[in-house]
């Protein structure tokens, strides 16, 4: 079964002929369920920030206290610049 005839096609791609931020994020959390640690890493440099993020907002949303508001902003904010310096990364020096 190849896995590329099942992943969502990047409208932005499509559309204007470059990746996005997201672009390689789906081939990249494939890569991490099959092991390829690296791979995925160098698929999407982010990867990891935004899956601890993503875990984090879900805490977040369980947590019924909604004590850690400020904190998700800042970690948002975070995730975003490690996104930011993946882009770059991954367009520049893989």
């Amino acid at each position: 079964m190849h896995l590329d005839n099942y992943m969502i096609p990047c409208l932005f791609k499509t559309l204007f002929g470059f990746e996005c931020l997201g672009c390689g994020f789906q081939r990249s959390v494939f890569l991490l369920f099959q092991g390829e640690f690296l791979a995925a890493f160098k698929m999407y440099p982010a990867l990891y920030s935004t899956l601890l993020f993503v875990g984090f907002v879900v805490y977040h949303l369980a947590d019924k206290s909604k004590k850690h508001k400020k904190l998700v902003w800042n970690f948002a904010f975070l995730n975003f610049i490690f996104i930011l310096f993946g882009y770059y990364y991954k367009h520049f020096y893989l």
